[in-house]
């Protein structure tokens, strides 16, 4: 059975199961890696991603808007990949500023004079 070590990522909302799914990650021995992430000894089968929805829901309440990212290093490939939920927007999307060769609205030349007085 190969055993690897995991970075998980956990989003259950304000008043999801983080009771159990706390327990569960003390059971195994998970190191504390700031907001909602732990890192954590994983043994499984044939497949990680598989064996740990497996064992999740086995313990956790899982809803549709819960969300458990993991990040596994095996062999030369590091990898991360939702096991429940997906990607949501960014909340740092639209702070940086990009280039743009855009013009807004403008179709042929524009008289920026009409109008001002």
């Amino acid at each position: 059975m190969p055993k690897t070590w995991i970075w998980m990522s956990y989003d259950l909302g304000i008043d999801g199961d983080y009771e159990n799914l706390f327990a569960w990650l003390d059971r195994q021995g998970a190191r504390e890696c700031g907001d909602s992430v732990a890192y954590l000894p994983y043994e499984y089968t044939d497949d990680l991603a598989s064996a740990l929805v497996a064992d999740l829901e086995k313990v956790v309440v899982i809803r549709p808007k819960d969300r458990v990212y993991v990040i596994a290093h095996e062999g030369d490939t590091t990898s991360g990949q939702f096991v429940f939920g997906g990607r949501k927007s960014s909340p740092w999307e639209g702070y940086a500023i990009k280039e743009s060769s855009d013009i807004d609205g403008a179709t042929g030349p524009v008289d920026f004079k009409e109008g001002a007085d």
